[in-house]
């Protein structure tokens, strides 16, 4: 059953390169043979989807619509290319400024905000968006290891090791991993000035465009507070996050109603929701909740701190780099649920403290998803909204900002945490 699993798998994603219009019912496809195999039984599947990504994503695409439509987006655009020299850094500052955000908040959330600023900046200039938009991606999901409430793995990582809020930021008298990322999030800046050194291109605003309504704008800010103060709730369900962003959407479209009494504005916005994105989201969670289900990441884990053996350097080298290349390929939440607890006892058996091995995974399984259009929420919701506006990312496309921004930031943060801790 494993090997069928894998190979599926396999073909899944050689299916998703070639294929990429169709990727989303390639997943679909490889779910439903999944559930029909008994790779994964029937009554897990509602189980394994991440219900709370699905409604972020819901949610927020319709706050997003009116963000648009208000013109909040374009009247930024203008102020961001009135204080940039030239395109190249027009796409830095984007991608800074969407990092910042995503260490308080989901990086799913993120994107969805600041993509739009990044497509009204472009649309002015006339340029393709996709740079751009996989900046503000990868950037998203680097900085969501910043912070305990910038991603779901920091959330989990401080369970297990007994951290707080702050820790991040200090603990046990040496930096924590705040200062890590954002080290690595800095060197990541001379990467985009090679890969856009030829947008040199001068940019300025012709005239500011006027915002038509301030109530997007105001609902987009509150439910990034809303989500930054859920953050700090113990024990809360599952889908809170994902609540927030639909009760925040909703009542901005009855608001707007009850204002223009026209419903064409919300027709629009419910046709608008980016559902080849969720079906897709939905059918790897069910893929991977398979490979979970019949022991495969199990597998990769014993693998993982067989190799290492007694030699810490080597493991935490080992945990570090695995990381990255899984994570590139599969989601990060259950393989960094199933490695916790590996870590901790291998570092246990060892007389040692966990945090390097636990810091170590942070790194490798966060950063990793930047490696590919799949390897993240973010990026697949990102991948989706320039298909939305015509635009086709392909596997190379995203791989050729991908790769060499994520490998400076982990050897960045491998050789900070390494040193530190």
């Amino acid at each position: 059953m494993k090997i069928a699993a894998i190979s599926l798998f396999v073909v899944m994603y050689i299916l998703m390169i070639l294929i990429p219009k169709r990727r989303s019912f390639v997943a679909l496809g490889a779910a439903i043979i999944y559930v029909i195999l008994g790779i994964l039984p029937v009554r897990n599947v509602f189980s394994v989807i991440d219900w709370n990504v699905l409604l972020m994503i819901f949610g927020t695409v319709m706050m997003v619509d009116y963000f648009i439509d208000s013109k909040m987006p374009a009247h930024i655009a203008d102020w961001l290319l009135d204080h940039s020299k030239n395109v190249m850094w027009v796409t830095i500052y984007m991608s800074l400024f969407a990092g910042f955000i995503s260490a308080f908040i989901d990086n799913v959330a993120t994107l969805l905000m600041v993509a739009p600023v990044a497509l009204a900046v472009c649309k002015k200039l006339k340029i393709s968006p996709v740079a751009m938009v996989i900046c503000i991606s990868v950037s998203s999901n680097l900085q969501g290891a910043a912070t305990l409430v910038g991603d779901t793995t920091s959330i989990m990582l401080a369970g297990a090791a007994n951290m707080d809020f702050m820790d991040f930021f200090w603990m046990k008298g040496r930096p924590g991993m705040f200062f890590v990322v954002e080290l690595s999030a800095i060197l990541t800046v001379p990467i985009m000035m090679i890969l856009f050194r030829k947008d040199k291109e001068p940019v300025e605003a012709s005239e500011y465009a006027v915002v038509k309504d301030y109530w997007p704008t105001v609902f987009m800010f509150l439910h990034i507070i809303l989500l930054i103060i859920a953050s700090f709730i113990e024990n809360k369900p599952a889908i809170t996050n994902g609540l927030i962003c639909v009760v925040c959407s909703l009542i901005l479209i009855a608001i707007e109603f009850v204002k223009t009494k026209d419903k064409e504005p919300a027709i629009k916005c419910f046709k608008n929701a980016d559902y080849d994105t969720i079906l897709l989201l939905a059918s790897l969670f069910v893929v991977i909740g398979g490979i979970t289900h019949i022991g495969i990441i199990d597998d990769v884990a014993k693998v993982i701190a067989g190799f290492g053996g007694k030699n810490e350097f080597l493991l935490y080298t080992i945990i570090v780099w695995f990381s990255v290349l899984f994570s590139a390929f599969i989601d990060n939440i259950p393989y960094v649920a199933t490695m916790l607890p590996v870590v901790a006892g291998v570092s246990t058996a060892m007389g040692k403290e966990p945090y390097l091995l636990f810091f170590g995974l942070l790194v490798g399984a966060t950063l990793g998803g930047n490696i590919t259009p799949i390897g993240a929420s973010a990026n697949i919701a990102g991948v989706g909204m320039l298909r939305k506006e015509g635009y086709e990312v392909r596997f190379r496309d995203f791989m050729r900002i991908g790769v060499p921004f994520t490998l400076t930031a982990v050897l960045a943060s491998y050789l900070a945490v390494w040193f530190l801790w």
